[in-house]
């Protein structure tokens, strides 16, 4: 075991590079202060402002509002479209100005007017469209030069929120799109246009549904926003330590056991927290440090919470946001979206569970003391309550309830699990753990994590209606087509491409609105299933998470295991190498994502995607020793040891990929070689015994 990993912990100081965070900022008085600071460096959406005195409960008096709002339009169903996308939008612009400061460096803690001015400002542009929302419609396209300017005025807004909570490169994409929209009569070939006028254009992005209150909008202020309150509600419930503990008991004692709980428990926080970076930093704050202790490296460890917590979103049944708009963009039941997701995630986390057992197998790793672990059984009988809102969900989604209806079960099982907590501690003589200054808290947090989904949302609709209106999608769909000359792996090695490298700036949601808009067309166009075009935007947005250069989650990682962050993304995206494979393995067989598939054919396609995610891991982790180990201990050059087992891995990962394959003949050759590879292993083995006895 490394004692030198086992002796640190999370507040040591130590000479790495934090990719751009300033040391002193790594080293506050306590830990959940130093994992406060770590979340706000990396992720634009906790750096928030924190007001006192009376700017505090303006704060809180319209979140509250908002989120009953949208319970009562969400209830009543008395609300139009139109009016409740307007009324959503004028709460985000208001709460964006009033929490989120023009600048990263400026402090927390003040409110200067003229962010005041810009919250009643963008505010009351949409509030415009609620008040006049009937004139506005008897009209029918006739407006005026206040509604012009109105449009304009809350335009430019959105956009300055844009830049301040979700980022730079969204906003410049829409700005070229929006550049695009009147220039087109001077571009040449496929991208000319006649060209629109100021007018056209702002009225057809402002007050039409094929605009900025458009699709993405109308799902984030129904469905999103209710599962994002329901998101909050079960971390106050204290869930996400059950699912911790959970891990523990079951993998805890496992060779490797905190990286194996890492990945088990990151798989189930994503549920909660939908975010890469918070659930890093959540569940990593716990396990990283486990991981460490036990002999992992450092770069490893953060690597494991990163690639398993950028997952999280992949994991049925409450993935990502983008998830939400896949089935609104579909047209189909979100449960259709979870059940494709389903097989696809269980391959993705089981690559990295393999990949964590054979490192530890290599480094010879234990698990936890069994006296430090906690009883499942009597952990689940003493707390098994908490798991019901999820239960809830997954049961009415499952008999083909809308997701606004499981939802709105889960937030009241939420509830109901939170009174039980209280009256438990009651009972047991204790202050109760959930009350109504927590419900505020709840309130809160998910007006507040609403934001950024919606401006992302905003901004896409921004891109999708200059899109509709200059017929764009088509032209770049054809464009795209022609470049890979209908060749469906060039198309798709673009699509990947472009996916991650916008996915290193923009957030999942606004990653996968764009891709999915321009290329998924595209592939779609050459036969693939609609839904797996869009799943394969969908994975690649996901992975920029861990990806270099950017990869923020594993620079959470990174910091927290005080580890050098570019090698933490290079391990991460070794470990989620899954993540690459999966989505082709789903575009050229529609089964893998429950398309036409019989039980017995997916069973056949899990159990050989399994084994050949056991071979890549294998070959990447370099432990399954065949040529190589033949070698060991003889008198054989070094030049011919590095050879047998550059020969071993590169045997390893051709077996893994002849499986994934999901062919009947590529299976077959696969499933030969690598059982080949395994009983020569054992060979190996069986013959070195009796020379190290």
């Amino acid at each position: 075991m490394d004692d030198k990993n086992k002796k640190k912990n999370l507040n040591e100081p130590e000479d790495n590079d934090f990719g751009g965070i300033a040391m002193e900022r790594m080293l506050p008085t306590s830990n959940e202060e130093e994992l406060k600071l770590l979340m706000k460096d990396l992720d634009r959406e906790q750096a928030y402002r924190e007001h006192k005195c009376w700017r505090q409960y303006i704060t809180i008096v319209v979140s509250m509002a908002f989120v009953l709002f949208q319970l009562y339009a969400t209830l009543s169903g008395k609300i139009t479209a139109q009016v409740l996308r307007a009324s959503h939008l004028a709460f985000v612009q208001f709460l964006a100005f009033l929490l989120f400061p023009a600048l990263k460096n400026q402090p927390k803690n003040t409110l200067p007017w003229y962010d005041l001015l810009l919250a009643f400002l963008g505010a009351a542009c949409w509030l415009y469209i609620v008040i006049n929302f009937q004139t506005i419609v008897r009209r029918a396209g006739n407006y005026r030069p206040v509604d012009l300017v109105v449009a304009v005025v809350g335009i430019l807004i959105l956009c300055e929120s844009c830049r301040r909570i979700v980022g730079l490169p969204i906003l410049i994409i829409a700005g070229c799109f929006i550049l695009y929209a009147f220039t087109g009569r001077y571009l040449p070939g496929f991208l000319n246009h006649r060209g629109y006028s100021l007018q056209r254009v702002a009225s057809h992005l402002f007050y039409n549904t094929e605009g900025i209150m458009g699709t993405p909008i109308g799902a984030c202020s129904t469905f999103i926003f209710l599962f994002i309150l329901f998101g909050a509600l079960l971390e106050k419930t204290g869930i996400g330590q059950f699912f911790i503990d959970s891990c523990n008991a079951i993998a805890g004692g496992a060779s490797g056991g905190p990286a194996k709980v890492a990945v088990l428990s990151s798989a189930l926080l994503g549920t909660v927290s939908g975010s890469s970076v918070s659930n890093t930093v959540g569940s990593g704050s716990f396990t990283i440090p486990m991981m460490k202790r036990l002999g992992y490296r450092g770069e490893f460890a953060g690597a494991v919470e990163a690639s398993a917590s950028t997952g999280g979103q992949l994991m049925p049944p409450i993935m990502g946001a983008a998830a939400f708009l896949m089935a609104e963009s579909l047209g189909v039941p979100y449960i259709s979206i979870v059940k494709a997701a389903i097989l696809p995630a269980i391959l993705y986390f089981a690559g990295i569970f393999i990949t964590v057992h054979l490192e530890a197998k290599k480094l010879g790793l234990k698990g936890l003391p069994k006296d430090q672990l906690p009883k499942f059984l009597p952990l689940f009988l003493r707390k098994g309550y908490m798991i019901l809102p999820l239960v809830v969900i997954i049961v009415f989604l499952c008999s083909g309830k809308t997701a606004v209806f499981a939802a709105l079960m889960g937030i009241l099982a939420c509830l109901a699990v939170g009174i039980l907590i209280s009256c438990i501690d009651l009972a047991q003589g204790q202050k109760p753990s959930f009350g109504m200054n927590d419900l505020k808290d709840v309130m809160c947090s998910a007006a507040r994590n609403i934001i950024s989904v919606a401006i992302a949302c905003a901004m896409a609709g921004i891109i999708i209606g200059i899109v509709t209106l200059t017929g764009l999608g088509l032209k770049l769909g054809a464009g795209l087509v022609s470049l890979a000359q209908g060749k469906l792996f060039i198309t798709l090695l673009l699509t990947m491409v472009s996916s991650i490298i916008l996915g290193m700036g923009a957030p999942t949601t606004a990653n996968y609105l764009i891709t999915s808009t321009i290329t998924a067309g595209a592939i779609i166009q050459l036969g693939v299933e609609p839904i797996a075009a869009h799943m394969f935007a969908f994975y690649f947005g996901i992975i920029a998470d861990i990806t270099p250069p950017v990869a923020l989650a594993a620079i959470a990682g990174a910091a927290i295991a005080k580890a050098k962050p570019m090698r933490t993304a290079l391990n991460a995206t070794k470990l989620a190498i899954g993540a690459f494979i999966i989505p082709y393995m789903f575009v050229y067989n529609p089964q893998v994502l429950m398309i036409g598939a019989s039980p017995l054919g997916l069973l056949v396609i899990a159990v050989t995607a399994l084994l050949g995610m056991f071979g890549i891991s294998a070959a990447l982790e370099g432990y399954a020793v065949c040529p190589a180990g033949m070698l060991a201990g003889t008198s054989a050059p070094e030049w011919l040891k590095t050879v047998a087992a550059v020969v071993e891995r590169g045997l390893f990962a051709l077996a893994g990929l002849f499986c994934v394959i999901p062919e009947s003949r590529t299976d077959v050759v696969g499933l030969v070689l690598l059982v080949l590879l395994i009983l020569l292993k054992l060979i190996v083995k069986r013959r070195q015994k009796p020379a190290t006895a």
